[in-house]
């Protein structure tokens, strides 16, 4: 080999190793970038949940911490892509879903009747950045989930308590086996939905738990795959 091929030889392989060098180091910032911006993300919806926490105006609409907690590691954990929620009210427990549906690649549908809860859910939804995650759907959802084609990873249900047994009725067919349906105050109004814990008991397709019973109580059913 000739000395002229061995100096080329040499350029090439050190320009190799300089891109490589280069390009791993790119990578490593995008890779701290993204996580430094999801970290960022987070601290954004947690400090509005947190402000809302704090309001009084907000604490008899809102689940507890745990039962939050418990919603955002079920979405995450089962890779949620379609959430569908009975009851947006003030958009509390929306956004605890939403924590995880940014991390899945997930969506929102929620429903709710009030035009003054709407509002501040709305403004709620933007304050914690996850508007773009969220559908809300106005109107009496007994009329409206009928409308709904899409498959639902998650259905949360906490909204007038006798009617617990509609929607679920009219939703379970949409529910992907695998998926789950979670229903909040199972046991401090037990006596208003009794028709629909029959219902999530007593179907052999399902399999049905009762979690954080005190204070108000959280069941969550799975529907069986075949």
């Amino acid at each position: 080999m000739t000395t002229n091929k061995r100096r080329l030889l040499v350029t090439i392989c050190a320009a190799s190793l300089i891109a490589i060098a280069v390009g791993c180091t790119a990578s490593d910032k995008s890779i701290k970038n993204s996580s430094a911006a999801n970290i960022n993300a987070e601290a954004r919806i947690l400090s509005v949940l947190e402000d809302m926490s704090r309001d009084r105006k907000y604490a008899m609409w809102n689940i507890t911490q745990e039962e939050g907690s418990l919603l955002r590691i079920l979405t995450a954990a089962t890779g949620a892509k379609h959430v569908v929620e009975i009851g947006t009210s003030n958009g509390y427990s929306t956004i605890l879903f939403c924590l995880a549906l940014r991390t899945t690649g997930g969506k929102m549908t929620t429903h709710e009747i009030d035009p003054y809860r709407i509002s501040m859910a709305s403004e709620n939804f933007k304050k914690a950045g996850i508007s773009h995650l969220v559908t809300i759907v106005e109107g009496d959802a007994h009329e409206k989930v009928t409308r709904l084609k899409e498959p639902i990873d998650i259905l949360y249900i906490d909204a007038d308590k006798a009617g617990y047994f509609d929607y679920f009725t009219k939703l379970l067919p949409l529910v992907r086996p695998g998926g789950l349906i979670l229903a909040h105050n199972t046991t401090d109004l037990a006596s208003e939905m009794q028709d629909y814990l029959k219902a999530i008991t007593n179907n052999p397709e399902l399999e049905t738990i009762f979690l954080l019973k005190q204070p108000s109580g959280l069941s969550v059913t799975l529907k069986k795959r075949r």
